[in-house]
């Protein structure tokens, strides 16, 4: 081959999609000489670019033999494009629905669509068109054969949208070198076929025991148990200490008694909904939960040590909402947190196995958010494998009602996740997809997705007929056999196992089950009624806890804080502002709300506590106030003064989230729960962007602990205050989670100084771990940050505790006078102070009492305060927020029952609304004006009061 020659140029013999296909491939050599076949590289290094058109005319000197050569590579590039197709749109045409008798046509496989017979394809070395192809594949014909049958089978995969060129080379590698397929051993074929019967007999023992009972029975995909199985197996045997695991509801009680091995007889014990003392006591808080949200802990032991621990995590009845709480175990359980800085992670120490619903997984939105975690340093786990539990069909609803797209796996695409079909008739091809998942997640450390294709044998829930809305589906299902019996026949045909082997496995298993069932029926008559009560610590509260720290000690964390390294480039104008910070220890020096925070966070890490805060924009504060991460000017290098603090003894973690608070707030409550001894905080950008989380706070931080005696001790921040900017950013819906306050469940509070935030984040880090342990929501401020009436002496943080009131000072000192006492939390209170310092007159007949904790509500401290006024004669709440909203509904009933009977208690603020704030500044001026002076004004000035209203009123 010498020379150029434009007139017999193969690229002349191209047009339409080869020639297309042909100038993709130039590009990618242009890219990576390597990354094409070796004869492409030849063709281009001789003919360079292809070209579209080819002027006509000139002479030929290729000789007849160039000819020749240029057509048997023009067939050889349409036979490589077909081997191709065949591994990128493989799947389009594979066996993997258990309830399709025949492969779905695919025309991507069809040789005339490559302009291409059999004889072409003989023709052509296997090796031009598969350069890895085994020894025994010396055709081209053989080859498409043989990637036809990996490709479309009961397993198919879908790696083309994967963009690393080294993932998706291994990837192919893996499934045609064979090494993920290879036959099991007889003995393993025979476990598996155990393990499969385990899992029918024991749903179809519930079916006939418990009729009408919902279960959610795993039948149309029983072969998850034996992935499981296998999964564990694998990650143990590879050092994994920790395997964590979510799931909803359908399959859950054969994963709990199969895999987490919770006895039979525990569960036909809740069936018979008497379960025993010693279940509550495992599985249940106060409340407790129905049987299909429950968890549950399997220990590996080996010489009498411990080597592995599994978790099924608790799930209610909103599926995927797990989904981050398991990233969140997985990760605390990988981390390293006994020492200063970033807490070191090795990703082999864990890992988690989340298993979905066909219609949860395309259909939830908190699925999306939680992929995009995957990759992100604050959340990365090293890769979680994904099963999709697919029963082609939701409650009631068809696939084509639920998703846009032909899977259900689909969206994990956008992810550059791998995805794997398999068809759940097939256990051994399941096995063969779990290994295959595993592997590349220790390789590359990131996420698997495996479509389980199966079927829903009953209804949704054994209690409604699902042939109502599938008929056609339901009367093939009737008529099919299920995948134990199917695996049976297929191990008979191979004589590794007899009929009458399989049926004494049956009678054996059916004799256990009537055992265990028997077993619980005697303890269930046996044991007297169980009364699960709230624990007494919870019940009682936090102590009142010393929380003060040395003036030594605080000026020598502060002096450290502002260092930083040397040749370290502090943009000047934050430079100048953190310097000021050097003030606060001097006499009268004053700390305000951020220098209060560091120095609690300081201080807590120096008594060997770590912290981990996460939220959109904690690195630096959404309003600017923070800077725990400085940024070099010149580099953009990153320091943070925390983790070069001197008296650290544990680690510091800080990372700005994705705009996702559903799937943080999941995975900082996740990561509390199994980390109870951190300092887990959560930061709303402003604090109503907590609605989108709204799911997590309802079934799991609120209600865990009574559900199921499940500790955490999370820290929310939500930024709430009403400054006239709109509707949204106002509110933090502190309503809400009063609403959702009872049985001690959590503390609510609304502080107004930068001491009180100290102390009051310095209690929460002394009761982790404890008894009392308890959530944290804190309201924080915004424009307050840098008000100097939230500022506090810096002799506050040493000799206080945090105080769930204050009193206002200045105020109801002539105890006989006052006829008024105020209440108001958070920014309400520092407005009425403001107020009160602005007008300077004398209010002898008024006292303001500022309620920092709002739940538990501190009655006796408000009694105590009321007992010294016995002239008063009303008790007022004042808020910012409409009457519906803040902590009105919440208080009234409360503060009744705390005021004498003579003393009214009335209200102070915005009326009813259906939005929480208004547009306009001016009007928002006009009435926090409104409340502030309805709020202070003297009784005896009613009427100079009520013309002044309606003054403000008309302006």
């Amino acid at each position: 081959m010498t020379g150029k020659n434009v007139k017999q140029n193969p690229w002349q013999r191209f047009h339409g999609p080869n020639l297309g296909y042909m100038m993709e491939q130039y590009e990618r050599y242009k890219l990576d000489s390597d990354s094409v076949a070796s004869e492409l590289k030849e063709l281009f290094q001789v003919w360079g670019s292809p070209e579209a058109e080819v002027q006509a005319g000139e002479e030929t000197t290729a000789s007849q033999s160039l000819l020749s050569y240029s057509e048997v590579m023009e067939k050889a590039v349409k036979a490589a494009k077909l081997l191709e197709n065949i591994r990128a749109y493989g799947h389009l045409t594979a066996a993997v629905n258990p309830l399709e008798s025949n492969q779905v046509e695919n025309t991507f496989l069809n040789l005339g669509e490559y302009e291409l017979t059999e004889s072409d394809l003989e023709a052509i070395p296997s090796k031009v068109m598969w350069s890895d192809s085994p020894d025994d594949i010396q055709t081209g014909l053989q080859a498409a054969g043989r990637l036809q049958e990996l490709y479309t089978n009961s397993l198919a995969y879908e790696f083309n949208h994967i963009p690393h060129k080294e993932e998706r080379k291994w990837l192919n590698q893996a499934v045609e070198s064979g090494a993920f397929s290879q036959p099991l051993s007889k003995e393993k074929k025979v476990k598996l076929l155990k393990r499969l019967t385990e899992v029918e007999s024991f749903e179809q023992f519930l079916h006939r025991t418990f009729v009408g009972q919902k279960r959610f029975s795993i039948e149309g995909v029983d072969a998850l148990v034996p992935m499981l199985d296998a999964t564990i197996a694998e990650g143990v045997q590879h050092g994994a200490r920790h395997v964590m695991v979510g799931m909803a509801h359908r399959g859950r009680l054969s994963v709990l008694a199969h895999v987490l091995e919770k006895p039979y007889s525990k569960i036909f014990s809740e069936f018979q909904h008497k379960p025993n003392k010693e279940s509550a006591a495992e599985n249940y808080g106060w409340t407790g939960d129905v049987k299909y949200h429950l968890g549950a802990d399997k220990t590996f032991e080996e010489a009498g040590e411990v080597q592995a621990h599994i978790t099924l995590a608790n799930n209610p009845s909103h599926l995927e909402f797990v989904d981050p709480v398991v990233l969140g175990y997985t990760r605390a359980a990988q981390e390293d947190r006994g020492k200063a800085g970033y807490p070191k992670q090795d990703v082999t120490k864990s890992f988690g196995i989340i298993i979905h619903g066909d219609a949860a997984f395309p259909g939830e939105g908190i699925v999306a958010e939680t992929l995009n975690l995957s990759q992100l340093n604050g959340y990365k786990t090293g890769g979680t494998l994904h099963i999709i539990a697919n029963n082609q069909v939701g409650f009631t609803t068809n696939s084509y009602d639920s998703r846009s797209t032909k899977y259900a796996s689909d969206l994990a695409k956008g992810y550059e996740i791998p995805i794997v079909h398999v068809n759940a008739d097939d256990p051994e091809a399941c096995l063969a997809a779990v290994k295959l998942a595993y592997e590349y997640r220790k390789r590359f450390n990131k996420d698997f997705l495996i479509d389980l294709v199966g079927y829903r044998r009953f209804g949704h829930n054994e209690m409604d007929d699902p042939a109502v809305t599938q008929p056609k589906i339901y009367s093939q299902i009737r008529n099919h056999p299920t995948v134990g019996k199917l695996y049976g026949q297929k191990l008979q045909l191979e004589k590794i196992i007899t009929a009458a082997e399989i049926e004494k496995l049956q009678h054996d298993l059916e004799d256990k089950l009537k055992l265990e069932y028997e077993t619980a029926s005697r303890a269930d008559q046996e044991s007297e009624e169980i009364e699960v009560m709230i624990p007494k610590r919870i019940a009682s509260g936090i102590p009142s806890t010393p929380t003060g720290v040395s003036f030594e000690k605080l000026r020598e964390i502060n002096s450290n804080l502002l260092k930083w390294p040397e040749g370290f480039n502090v943009y000047p104008k934050l430079s100048r502002i953190l310097k000021r910070r050097e003030g606060a220890f001097e006499e009268n020096g004053k700390v305000d709300w951020a220098q209060a925070e560091a120095l609690a966070f300081a201080s807590i890490l120096s008594e060997g506590t770590p912290i981990r805060l996460t939220g959109q924009d904690s690195e630096r504060g959404t309003f600017a106030q923070r800077h725990l991460v400085l940024h070099d000017t010149n580099t953009d290098e990153i320091f943070s003064p925390l983790h070069a603090l001197p008296q650290a003894k544990a680690s510091f973690a800080i990372h700005n989230s994705p705009l996702s608070e559903g799937s943080v707030v999941g995975f900082e409550y996740g990561y509390n729960v199994f980390s109870p001894e951190t300092l887990v905080l959560w930061e709303a950008q402003y604090g109503d962007f907590a609605n989108t989380a709204q799911v997590i706070f309802d079934q799991f931080i609120s209600a865990g602990r009574a559900k199921w005696g499940q500790k955490s001790g999370l820290v929310m921040l939500l930024p709430h205050g009403y400054e006239g900017q709109g509707p949204e950013h106002s509110s933090g819906r502190i309503e809400r989670y009063l609403q959702l306050a009872a049985e001690n469940n959590w503390t609510v509070a609304n502080v107004t100084s930068a001491a009180q935030y100290f102390h009051i984040l310095r209690r929460q880090s002394a009761v982790l771990g404890k008894e009392e342990v308890r959530p944290l929501v804190l309201m924080t401020p915004k424009s307050l940050l840098r008000n100097t009436l939230t500022s506090s002496p810096h002799t506050a943080l040493s000799d206080d505790r945090f105080e769930v009131v204050l009193e206002q000072q200045g105020l109801g000192k002539e105890q006989d006078k006052v006829e008024r006492l105020v209440l108001a939390s958070g920014k309400m209170a520092i407005d009425l102070a403001a107020e009160i310092e602005l007008n300077k007159e004398k209010a002898d007949w008024l006292h303001i009492i500022r309620v920092e904790q709002l739940y538990p509500f501190p009655k006796y401290n408000i009694e105590a305060i009321l007992q010294r006024y016995n002239n008063l004669k009303e008790v007022v709440w004042v808020q910012e927020e409409p009457k519906n909203m803040g902590a009105w509904n919440y208080i009234e009933a409360k503060l009744r029952d705390t005021a004498p009977n003579h003393v009214t208690v009335s209200y102070i603020g915005r009326p009813e609304r259906s939005s929480p704030a208004g547009g306009n500044p001016t009007v928002h001026k006009k009435e926090q004006e409104l409340i502030l002076h309805k709020a202070l004004v003297d009784r005896s000035k009613l009427d100079v009061h009520h013309k002044e209203e309606k003054s403000l009123i008309n302006n």
